[in-house]
């Protein structure tokens, strides 16, 4: 499926679940329908799975959007106390379309948490209450973590089966009737051979030939482009090498500190989902990576550079990208907002060491090139993950792999199967429907959001809080 056929398809109304391969364009579509909306005067509710990812599109985890907060079950008694809050009563109970991003870390059973609150809240029957629910994400990416369930909670559950892994097990998606839309185009990677070695990795069918592809880019570390940022499966390899490299360098060590405002609670997991540390310490030539998107001052989360130096006045560092153009990086904000006001708030550098970093936190960047260790990988997808960060084969130089790295999930395979059947269902539905109804349909969805009709449809227009990474 085509960018403008998914963007059709949202644009009715209809609950969707986004997905497609690394570098399919699904951020880059759900861009354009959070445009068009806010075009028509709509505020839709953009949030995702995980601290991380929220960070990335500077919205808020559904966790908090929702007012589960860290729960994993719900309790009838912890349901009133949620619905009964005016904060969340107000935020879910106004929202006409909620979007939730990195959908394959989401577990079942917080999918069904949130659909109940919105039942409660807007006092329907429908799911989630009648809002559009827009899913976006990949199940062969990282999948949930799950947590050990206390015996208090599961007496009290609302739910008497505890659902499998991953959400599309839940019954809530069943009853959502998600319609399907997989993206086919490739705007990331443009190498063919390295397509058909992730193509390979994905259909769980990685061969001879593909590790021979593998094998051509596997060196040792001091061979390895000394500038290319390290991706491995555990933090203590990426603090121990970023602490390393750091340490090598014959220079004034320069400490930014992280400012806070906002309850401790919120304040501690919107730290845990910043790429920018806590405490940060760079020296002239330290690898940096930048963490947030500035289109005006030139730079993405994922942009790599070299700190030339230090400005005299304001002691801000002065960094090289790799094009040569330099930059002063000021303080960025990472904010979670309810109500127009902001509840939390993060200020630091946009900035991390980028020697190394984890798997997990180079989920939503685009590099490229990469020194990957895939030694230690310890989850199904890690290595897929890993390898899709990067644009070209001759970007990757791989330290070593074990028998997991080169794995997906056979039951992601399955569902994968399952899901582009739907999607080519959906396709054909939606091409025998004329242009003249097609606008009628999202005619009647934004009368319905509240919005605002158009006598001319004109391009939509960037919205600040447009869904980024």
């Amino acid at each position: 499926m085509t960018q403008n056929e998914a963007l059709d398809i949202l644009k009715t109304g209809a609950n969707v679940f986004l997905t497609g391969e690394p570098g399919s364009g699904k951020t880059y579509t759900i861009n354009q329908y959070v445009s068009y909306l806010h075009s028509h005067g709509i505020e839709p509710a953009i949030t995702a799975s995980t601290g991380i990812a929220a960070t990335h599109i500077g919205g808020m985890t559904v966790h908090s959007w929702s007012g589960i907060g860290i729960k994993n079950r719900l309790s009838k008694a912890e349901l009133s106390n949620i619905t009964n809050n005016d904060y969340v009563s107000k935020r879910v109970g106004k929202a006409k379309v909620l979007i939730i991003d990195e959908i394959s870390m989401l577990p079942p059973e917080t999918l069904q948490m949130i659909d109940s609150i919105c039942r409660e809240i807007k006092k329907a029957k429908q799911p989630f209450g009648g809002l559009q629910v827009v899913l976006v994400g990949d199940f062969f990416q990282l999948p949930p973590v799950k947590k050990r369930v206390t015996q208090e909670y599961s007496q009290e559950n609302l739910f008497e089966e505890a659902p499998g892994k991953f959400a599309y097990e839940s019954a809530t998606w069943r009853q959502a009737e998600f319609a399907t839309c997989y993206l086919t185009e490739q705007h990331r990677q443009d190498d063919p051979d390295f397509l058909k070695l992730l193509n390979k990795i994905r259909s769980n069918s990685f061969d001879d030939l593909s590790l021979s592809h593998i094998k051509k880019r596997q060196m040792d570390i001091s061979l390895a482009p000394a500038q290319a940022p390290k991706l491995y499966s555990h933090n203590f390899d990426v603090d121990q090498v970023n602490d390393r490299e750091l340490s090598k360098i014959d220079q004034e060590a320069h400490f930014f500190p992280m400012t806070t405002r906002g309850h401790e609670a919120l304040v501690a997991v919107m730290k845990k989902g910043c790429l920018s540390p806590e405490s940060l310490f760079l020296k002239i030539g330290a690898s940096i990576m930048f963490t947030k998107n500035n289109a005006k001052e030139g730079y993405v989360n994922g942009t790599l550079g070299i700190v030339e130096g230090f400005d005299n006045d304001t002691e801000l560092p002065i960094v090289k990208l790799r094009n040569g153009r330099k930059i002063t990086v000021s303080e960025a904000d990472w904010t979670v907002e309810e109500d127009g006001k902001v509840k939390g708030r993060l200020t630091q550098l946009p900035l991390r060491l980028a020697w190394a970093i984890t798997v997990h936190k180079s989920q939503g960047i685009s590099l490229d090139e990469a020194v990957i260790d895939l030694s230690k990988v310890f989850e199904f997808g890690q290595g897929y993950v890993a390898l899709s960060r990067v644009r070209r084969l001759a970007g990757i130089y791989i330290l070593g792999w074990n028998d997991r790295a080169f794995k997906v999930d056979e039951e992601v395979l399955k569902k994968d199967l399952e899901l582009r059947n739907d999607s080519q269902a959906v396709q054909k539905l939606f091409a025998n429907i004329s242009k003249i109804e097609l606008k009628k349909m999202h005619d009647s969805f934004l009368i319905f959001c509240g919005g605002v009709l158009r006598t001319l449809e004109l391009k939509p227009k960037k919205h600040k809080k447009s869904f980024k990474h």
